[in-house]
């Protein structure tokens, strides 16, 4: 395992890292997550996420619990939560100052702890004052609930007005983003926040590296029966296989297996590893319901060198993508 700088802090986040959205609480029990990441942190992942929508709560008390039992320290562990969808009524929904102190407060009980490593707003709240939002997680760091903030799937220009307005007001200002980002869901990361790496120094915590699991190959011949896209509350997930655009892709997926199989790795890791080319990429969040699969993911690493420019250029090919890519993008 390698660590990268998150963004320009000194703080130091495993290349893959481990997040417990859809499994933890739905499809993985505490034990379950101790064996998960039991493996995960011996091939040394550092980084857990987790967020306070996570099945209401109940993946943050399972991660909670499973770190208790372990006996992990806190400091070799960078943990992190979001804040943005705490419940129904009103004031538990969005970023106000109210649920962002309340939320935060919310998830450090449910995961046992005195503080989090990284807060991210987990979407822009357009009903609420920037700088409202920025003092709030500004205050969190001040009482020492967290220690660096950032956001999830915001717009550059959102990112740089609360930038502006913490640096306006000597606030802390906004680290990470925690965007998507895969072969098939690249503007953003690769072009949108382009300036953002180098002007502000923003880190990026990436999520769905598999596209939800499409680039694992397995919907290749269709939903397998233990799909997430079965679980109840992810029917919007099934028409994400289903659509004509995703047939378009699973052909797509069908031509980089033949790319992996010549690397001798799983389509799943070549995909972990195209990620991990990409220089502004700070850590790649995985996510798995088996061991097997954190075993396999882990592997993804022994892969990021096989990618050369020529074996990238016939990936380029496949996918037939033309964004505008940074200059060192490898």
């Amino acid at each position: 395992m390698k660590y990268r700088f998150l963004g320009k802090s000194g703080l130091k986040v495993s290349e893959l890292s481990f997040g417990s959205w859809v499994t933890f609480g739905s499809q993985v029990d505490v034990d379950k997550a101790i064996s998960l990441m039991k493996i995960a942190f011996e091939a040394g992942v550092n980084f857990f996420d987790n967020a306070e929508v996570y099945n209401n709560g109940q993946s943050e008390e399972i991660m909670g619990e499973a770190i208790r039992k372990i006996g992990w320290k806190q400091e070799d562990l960078v943990l992190s939560t979001k804040i943005f969808w705490g419940g129904e009524s009103p004031n538990v929904i969005g970023l106000s100052r109210k649920h962002i102190i309340e939320g935060m407060d919310g998830s450090l009980k449910r995961m046992g702890l005195e503080y989090v490593d990284l807060v991210f707003a987990h979407r822009p709240d357009i009903h609420t004052p920037i700088e409202e939002t920025v003092r709030a997680f500004n205050h969190l760091i001040d009482q020492g609930k967290a220690f660096y903030w950032g956001t999830s799937e915001w717009s550059a220009l959102q990112i740089m007005e609360a930038y502006g307005v913490a640096r306006r007001e000597h606030l802390i200002p906004p680290l990470m983003e925690q965007p998507q980002y895969n072969m098939f869901h690249r503007e953003r990361v690769e072009v949108e926040y382009q300036r953002l790496y180098t002007e502000i120094g923003l880190g990026t915590t990436i999520w769905s590296p598999l596209a939800s699991g499409l680039l694992t190959g397995k919907y290749n011949e269709g939903i397998p029966n233990d799909s997430r896209a079965n679980l109840k509350g992810y029917e919007w997930l099934r028409k994400r296989f289903t659509d004509d655009k995703a047939q378009e892709q699973v052909q797509k997926v069908g031509q980089l297996s033949k790319v992996a199989q010549d690397l001798n790795c799983t389509t799943a890791q070549l995909a972990l590893a195209w990620c991990l080319t990409n220089p502004n990429v700070s850590t790649v969040i995985t996510g798995a319901s088996k061991p097997s699969q954190v075993e396999e993911n882990m592997l993804a690493l022994k892969v990021v060198d096989q990618l050369t420019p020529d074996v990238i250029g016939t990936i380029e090919k496949i996918l037939d993508n033309k964004p505008e890519f940074p200059s060192d993008f490898r």
